[in-house]
């Protein structure tokens, strides 16, 4: 049994952190050509408000509006070798839909030779009784796409008139970013961490240039490559400086990246979505390996309803 907060199938022999691939893509579609049509009700998603992957769906799902179409369950943010629970606390409930005591369940129930980790988000068909999919890339684009008719917001995550420059950007984000903490944070030799620590800050470097000339991303709307940075630069001075030792900088000595925080932040609905309690309690208290003690930190005191002057 693994150790609290430890995922040796993650570590390369040379102390580099490496992913797990999600397992189940299948995917919901309008026109018959999957086993899982659009269906308000079908569908129910499992998330942690502490993940960022997971925290990506859920707004994902906020800003189309299917609140009411798609279903949402929190895991307590505190998880063991036993993987996400299912408890009753602030912010966090039993599962209502399945009674499952943890997130393995469902895995196990889609798939009983299921040996990986119990990830989130997770898509879960109430008809079939099985997982659909539980990659956050996934379903964003089937909340954009085929579950768009059910919604009540013509928000476009993906516009198909930047297509190709935004999917090399979220990929660049994705590598240098979202995953490139962990690859400073999990890290088990002084040169693997450090290899991830300057992959991230030159990345954010980066993305300050680009944003001192712009509002978002790609303009003056959010798609969902902003929505991926946001996930990560939000928990970013809270967790990722501190506990992942990704500490060259915080973001708010960042002008342009601190502005973009707090707009994005103050976006309507998106704060809801935010809860540094969950966030930074799964962080120290998960990862014994890295805080031993559990403590979790009183700060940073972050005030991301600041005026941003980016309008």
């Amino acid at each position: 049994m693994a150790a609290l907060g430890q995922f040796p199938a993650e570590t390369s022999g040379s102390g580099e952190f490496e992913r797990q691939e999600d397992a189940f893509r299948d995917f919901v579609s309008t026109d018959g050509s999957t086993a899982y049509p659009v269906e308000a009700g079908r569908y129910h998603l499992y998330v942690s408000l502490a993940c960022p992957w997971a925290h990506r769906s859920l707004i994902a799902r906020q800003l189309k509006g299917l609140e009411s179409v798609i279903g949402a369950t929190v895991v307590d943010p505190v998880r063991d070798d036993r993987g996400w629970a299912f408890r009753d606390g602030p912010g966090h409930s039993r599962d209502p839909i399945n009674g499952f005591g943890f997130l393995g369940e469902a895995y196990l129930a889609s798939n009983p030779a299921y040996r990986g980790r119990y990830t989130v988000p997770v898509l879960w068909d109430r008809r079939t009784r099985r997982i659909v999919n539980n990659s956050e890339d996934d379903l964003c684009r089937m909340f954009d796409g085929p579950f768009s008719s059910l919604g009540k917001s013509d928000a476009v995550l993906f516009p198909p008139g930047i297509e190709a420059e935004h999917a090399r950007l979220a990929k660049a984000i994705y590598a240098h970013v979202n995953n490139g903490v962990y690859r400073a944070g999990f890290a088990t030799t002084q040169a693997a961490y450090e290899q991830g620590c300057r992959v991230v800050f030159a990345e954010l470097d980066r993305l300050e240039l680009r944003l001192g000339g712009r509002r978002f991303l790609f303009g003056t709307r959010p798609v969902e490559a902003d929505w991926r940075l946001f996930c990560t630069l939000v928990r970013f001075d809270s967790v990722y400086h501190g506990h992942f030792k990704c500490n060259l900088r915080r973001i708010v000595d960042y002008p342009a990246l601190q502005g973009y925080l707090c707009d994005l932040f103050q976006q309507p609905g998106i704060a809801a979505t935010v809860n540094f309690d969950h966030i930074k309690r799964h962080y120290y208290m998960t990862h014994a390996d890295i805080n031993p003690t559990r403590i979790v930190p009183l700060g940073p005191v972050l005030d991301l309803m600041a005026p941003h002057g980016r309008g």
